[in-house]
């Protein structure tokens, strides 16, 4: 399946298990109407910022927008062939969603991010509690997480909570590869 369809299916999949109209989902998440209606008919391949605004939107990860449809029983195994790959349009980076389609608390994704490369996602509100650790294998990134920008090599670990803007930046002169680990947890109430 082309990646821009499986996109299409899983927003438009979330879209109506949320229950929201077009509108309503545009409204939410800042992407204009007409775009959401190009991405859920595989006619646009949305950049990474606007996928991060729709799964804010949805109380989703963007890794989510790349699993398999839900079949019969999902295989706790992903074959590296299987594996879905995404080029981002804006910035060239390029995110292969590790995890098998069997359910787990914990999202595995692997980054090629270009040099001199930029991406920033802007949304912090979220209906749901993601954590992200970011753990570099090659290269050299500088991440900013709200106010604080990390400077990463090599081995370096960083975590984060997904609920302020950040922004990553390959400073390099050669492409950084790192391993993103995501878990989501619904908002607990307060005691």
């Amino acid at each position: 399946m082309d990646i821009n369809q499986r996109i299409a299916g899983r927003v438009r999949a979330a879209r109506d298990a949320a229950g929201l109209s077009l509108a309503a989902l545009a409204e939410r998440s800042g992407v204009s109407r007409s775009n959401i209606s190009l991405i859920e008919r595989g006619e646009s391949s949305a950049t990474a910022t606007v996928l991060d605004k729709l799964s804010a939107a949805l109380g989703i990860t963007v890794a989510a927008l790349f699993e398999a449809p839900p079949g019969d029983a999902p295989s706790p195994l992903a074959r590296a062939a299987d594996q879905p790959v995404w080029t981002d349009p804006g910035s060239g980076y390029v995110r292969r969603n590790l995890s098998p389609a069997a359910w787990s608390p914990i999202q595995l994704v692997e980054v090629s991010f270009p040099p001199g490369a930029r991406v920033a996602y802007e949304t912090s509100a979220r209906a749901v509690d993601v954590d992200q650790q970011v753990w570099i294998v090659e290269g050299a990134m500088e991440v900013t997480v709200g106010a604080i920008r990390w400077q990463l090599a090599a081995g370096d670990c960083l975590a984060m909570r997904l609920d302020q803007p950040i922004a990553f930046h390959n400073p390099g002169p050669t492409p950084a590869r790192y391993l993103v680990a995501l878990t989501t947890q619904a908002h607990k109430p307060p005691k």
